[in-house]
């Protein structure tokens, strides 16, 4: 039968993930800097991280929810030098706009402008990037994220969700994703085609299932549909 849905993972598929990351810590860290500099007297960076780190340990059962682990993390910070939680929604809104951030692959605006046009199109991703903040929300029928789904891929829950909305059968939908196990085989598991994005060309080395195409970037998504 033919494809009907086409879901799409967000960070490393659709922008380089790394870079905005690693600058909505900065910003994050200048902000606490020029409002809370005690802190930053405390705790250097490599420590901060560190608290992080062990703070969304104590959630175990909120791995997949990025948003409150972080916020969890400011409120318990605060409250460490008496701030209660003056820190929670200035401080995750300070680092959420820049990992919003983010700049498209130049292909991409015109990718999910062709694919909206011919497919119900999905966004799914185990992070808190967020389209419509973005600006390319309105090329998307359907967005999950894991904190929606209450799992992470390559659980299947996701790629459920996004059936569901598309009211298609998993044989009529195609997952593209960069993670060979989070996205190739996460979306292989319910029975959906998958197409591996891997731009640094690297040899796939992963037992199971395997992608059914291959891209460097999206920009041959079109093509490769066509044969699926």
């Amino acid at each position: 039968m033919p494809i009907k849905s086409v879901t799409l993972d967000l960070d490393d598929t659709l922008w380089d993930c790394a870079p905005v990351i690693m600058g909505a810590e900065d910003r994050f860290h200048e902000w606490l800097d020029e409002n809370y500099p005690q802190i930053g007297e405390h705790y250097d960076r490599d420590a901060l991280v560190n608290h992080r780190h062990e703070s969304y340990r104590l959630h175990p059962d909120m791995l997949h929810d990025f948003t409150y682990l972080r916020k969890k993390w400011l409120e318990r910070l605060g409250y460490e030098f008496g701030y209660a939680d003056e820190l929670v929604e200035t401080g995750f809104g300070v680092f959420w706009r820049a990992r919003n951030a983010v700049e498209l692959y130049q292909c991409v605006p015109e990718v999910l402008a062709d694919l909206h046009a011919r497919y119900h199109v999905a966004a799914l991703t185990n992070g808190n990037a967020d389209v419509h903040h973005i600006g390319i929300g309105h090329w998307f029928h359907f967005v999950a994220t894991a904190a929606d789904a209450g799992s992470l891929k390559p659980a299947p829950d996701m790629f459920q969700l996004a059936l569901e909305s598309a009211g298609v059968s998993p044989h009529e939908a195609v997952h593209v994703g960069d993670d060979p196990v989070n996205d190739v085989q996460g979306a292989a598991a319910v029975g959906m085609k998958t197409v591996w994005v891997n731009a640094p060309g690297a040899q796939w080395s992963h037992a199971g299932a395997q992608p059914d195409a291959e891209v460097k970037t999206v920009a041959e998504l079109a093509e490769v549909l066509r044969r699926l």
